[in-house]
């Protein structure tokens, strides 16, 4: 995939050169496999368990993991044009030609996904049609648990708690290549947490257990968190991710019993990790990331324990660097006046809170656990302490919902609002309403699921209402992707093949609103001789489920009996400060006589200290690895001003301007380098990037300039620099300048044309052409309209240096036209793989720099 760079949308997705990204030779590994992510890199490179799962892979002896993600459709259209197949991200070999391929399913509308990138990487969909000499094809994260209608094409399902079980399973893929297929599926079916569909055929509709392995596999677990080191080495995404940030894993698991919630019944029991562990990974990503904001990562936040104490010893070390703190997932009620008022001393940009149902009796019926105080007392404290925007998340279409559920949502919305401090600016209340849809494995999985018309009318209702009062907001999901979300939630393999021929229609990012449309999945459905809506009817409890041959540790009975409850709406407490409610997800026999079986771990003064025992697996601990320096403020040391000169040659070429300006900072804040902050209420450092380079074009000669707060050595500042910086980028150069914002700034630049396509002859006849010309009248396209220009006013000197060789130099003396531009209006009909553009020198008055 490599040689397409040039002409791929957003080509920095496809690079591999991130810092932190993996590194090894795929000739002598062991086992080499790829972990898959079936949607945009944007979005997969915000998950942070398949960027653990990646670096714990790479620390097991022999083994070489490396990424791949989902292409958009632009760049599939590409790949099946030149004939050229999905490869990954660091290596660039094809997925055919490794040993597994495992996907991460986030979400059910991804299925249509992981089928397009079997075709594209050149590997049979379902598994049954795969050979001795293919990948095996591998499915982990949450969705795993029920994911019978891509069963037929997985060979092996990972369940649970990925790391539990990855040394054993790479073990197993490195011993693949000494025997068949058969024997490897046979070996991994006695692996705990690992579910093989070959050996569940389906009978008259019921998934029965033939083969190796136990009758229900049950869900891989970590049972002590802080036995795995937390990593914080992690790849560094080019492109800006979804959620761009330091992401801290404080906590798994929840108890609070939200009855719709399928994380919070399958990642059961609460584990904890302790303070120390928590801030030891804290520091060390901050000095090995570089990142500007962090977050604590958990279920649910504001239950971890001891929050308090570690939010007070974390804030003053983000603080420090100019770092800025988010707290997501907070709860209502369970945060302190202490943590408000250090919140409330950065940037406030906007609360959320999930109340979930407006009305205290439908709060009730779903568990949720939070009164109307609770909320009230929430909303209180953020607008005392300076917010203005408030989010609240509520679901309609929960069971026993009626009409005067939904406009409960909306009073709700304005009693918030009504609490507000009189005359507060730019108040605003959003309420972000979700059609429910009946997970398994929850207590709701019997439950039926509003059509789309009716959810309809139920968004039709609060339309009207919100409508009312300017003060409030009204956003909601596409009801009938929820609809299509919940067929597939809730099917079993007889959805195959309409995930087969989704794919084959390119039928593609279901879950992305400008991709999705309903007209043609009505239409397959029809096509298939299925109805959709059938999967949205009530279940009748005393059937079998498509994914009751698995066993995520809570039992069918618990589940029942919280569907009992909440039918008669009453409540059952969190058993993490309350009595053992039986759901099955412990071994209370191991807790109940101190051992080590799976129990909640929550943090306490006594356990709070690093611990003795960390898992061999994941590395060395980190306390025994160099201690990151010492970012003190020194206040006697003066401000100052640089210009870096820099290289940005090869894959860095493909870097934008803005990813250029994230990885300076991040670099500077890995080295070490304290940049000056600008003002305001979203304080950024001063880096100033000058003329973009566009996209593709190399350099020899570009430069930045930035602020610090401290002087550093020029020659040591660019040692620094360079110690932090990715494949294709070198600092040259770190040139001190005065303290003005106005430097100097290159009116002409030379640059490097060769071209390595067909018929170089009618190549350079073009540009002498060009060269012996008045004017070359060409039109400059822009999202403003067109604008006709000369093409040759920009170019001060030509020269031929070889046969497919052209040196130019450009004048922007009068204005600035892309390079690019310019070379198409020459040739407009030359791809963009058959020419490579490079700057070489910037000429400024009198002076010449260059590489």
């Amino acid at each position: 995939m490599k040689e397409l760079l040039p002409i791929l949308p957003k080509p920095s997705r496809y690079l591999g050169t991130e810092w932190g990204a993996p590194r090894g030779d795929p000739a002598s590994a062991r086992v080499h496999l790829a972990f898959a992510f079936p949607d945009l890199y944007e979005v997969g490179m915000s998950y942070l368990g398949q960027r653990i799962l990646l670096d714990r892979a790479n620390r097991h002896d022999g083994a070489l993991a490396e990424r791949v993600f989902s292409p958009c459709l632009a760049t599939m259209d590409i790949l099946r044009e030149r004939g050229v197949p999905l490869a990954t991200l660091e290596t660039d070999t094809p997925l055919s030609s490794l040993d597994a391929v495992a996907f991460h399913l986030t979400h059910e509308l991804c299925y249509a996904n992981v089928l397009a990138m079997l075709e594209l990487g050149g590997i049979p969909v379902r598994s049954a049609e795969r050979g001795e000499g293919d990948p095996l094809v591998l499915a982990g994260g949450g969705c795993a648990l029920a994911a019978e209608p891509v069963a037929p094409f997985i060979d092996a399902f990972v369940l649970g708690d990925g790391e539990a079980v990855l040394d054993a399973l790479l073990d197993e893929l490195a011993a693949s290549r000494s025997r068949s297929k058969a024997e490897t599926l046979a070996a991994l079916a006695e692996l705990p947490g690992i579910y093989v569909p070959a050996f569940f055929p389906e009978r008259v509709g019921v998934v029965a257990h033939e083969g190796p392995g136990p009758d229900r596999p049950a869900r891989a677990v970590v049972e002590d968190l802080d036995r795995l080191e937390c990593p914080t080495d992690l790849v560094l995404p080019h492109a800006k991710a979804v959620h761009d940030r330091l992401s801290v894993e404080i906590a798994r698991g929840c108890t609070r019993g939200c009855r719709f919630c399928h994380a919070g019944m399958t990642y059961r029991p609460v584990r904890e990790r302790s303070q120390e562990t928590v801030l030891r990974a804290l520091d060390r990503g901050l000095h090995e990331q570089g990142y500007e904001e962090v977050s604590f990562l958990s279920l649910s936040t504001g239950d971890y324990s001891a929050l308090e104490d570690l939010f007070t010893r974390s804030f003053d070390r983000c603080a420090a660097e100019q770092v800025s703190f988010s707290l997501p997932s907070l709860r209502a009620g369970t945060v302190s006046s202490a943590i408000w008022e250090r919140m409330a001393s950065i940037r406030r940009t906007g609360a959320t809170v999930a109340p979930e149902a407006g009305s205290q009796r439908l709060r009730d019926v779903i568990n949720k656990g939070i009164g109307r105080e609770d909320l009230m007392r929430h909303v209180r404290a953020l607008f005392s302490r300076g917010w203005s925007q408030v989010k609240l998340y509520f679901m309609i279409g929960l069971p026993t919902e009626t009409d005067e559920d939904v406009r409960a949502i909306y009073e709700l919305c304005r009693e918030v609002a009504d609490i507000a401090p009189k005359g507060r600016k730019r108040l605003q209340v959003t309420a972000s309403v979700s059609p429910f849809v009946p997970k398994p494995h929850t207590p709701f999985q019997w439950e039926r699921q509003d059509a789309p018309e009716e959810t309809t009318r139920k968004v039709e209702m609060l339309r009207e209402l919100f409508g009312r009062d300017k003060r409030l907001k009204l956003r909601w999901h596409e009801p009938e992707m929820n609809f299509l979300e919940g067929v597939f939630s809730r099917g079993g393999r007889e959805l195959a093949v309409v995930v087969e021929e989704a794919a084959r229609r390119g039928l593609l990012f279901a879950s992305w609103t400008d991709h999705f449309r309903m007209g043609p999945w009505l239409e397959l459905f029809d096509d298939l001789g299925i109805d959709p809506r059938a999967y949205l009817a009530a279940r009748d409890p005393g059937k079998p489920l498509p994914w009751d041959h698995l066993n995520v540790g809570v039992s069918r009975e618990f589940l029942l009996l919280e569907r009992r409850r909440a039918l008669s709406e009453s409540t059952t407490p969190d058993c993490r400060y309350n009595d053992c409610q039986g759901c099955g997800a412990c071994d209370m026999a191991a807790a109940r006589s101190g051992g080590d079986g799976l129990r909640p771990r929550v943090v306490l003064p006594e356990r709070d200290q690093v611990p003795e025992d960390p898992d061999p697996g994941a590395g060395p601990p980190a306390s025994s690895r160099e201690a990151p320096p010492v970012l003190s403020e020194d206040l006697t040391r003066k401000a100052a001003h640089y210009r870096l000169w820099y290289t940005k040659e090869g894959p860095a070429a493909y870097l934008s301007t803005l990813e250029m300006g994230a990885f300076w900072e991040r670099a500077m804040r890995r080295a070490g380098i304290k940049p000056t902050f600008s003002k305001g209420f979203h304080p950024m450092p001063q880096i100033s990037q000058h003329r973009a380079l566009p996209v593709g074009v190399e350099s020899r000669a570009e430069y930045v300039d930035l602020f610090t707060r401290e002087e550093y050595d020029p020659a040591e500042l660019a040692r620094r620099l360079n110690e932090q910086a990715v494949e294709g980028i070198r600092v040259l150069l770190a040139e001190p300048l005065s303290m003005g914002r106005k430097q100097a700034q290159a009116p002409r630049e030379e640059y490097s044309l060769r071209y390595t396509g067909p018929d170089p002859e009618g190549w350079r006849r073009a540009w002498e052409a060009f060269l012996a010309s008045g004017s070359f009248p060409f039109v400059r396209r822009s999202k403003r309209g067109d604008k006709e220009d000369d093409a040759r006013a920009y170019a001060a000197e030509g020269e031929f240096t070889g046969t497919d060789g052209l040196r130019l130099v450009l004048d922007w003396s009068n204005g600035y036209v892309s390079p690019l531009t310019l070379v198409r209006a020459v040739q407009p009909d030359v791809e963009a793989t058959d020419f490579r553009l490079k700057k070489t020198a910037q000429r400024f008055e009198g002076t010449e720099k260059t590489g």
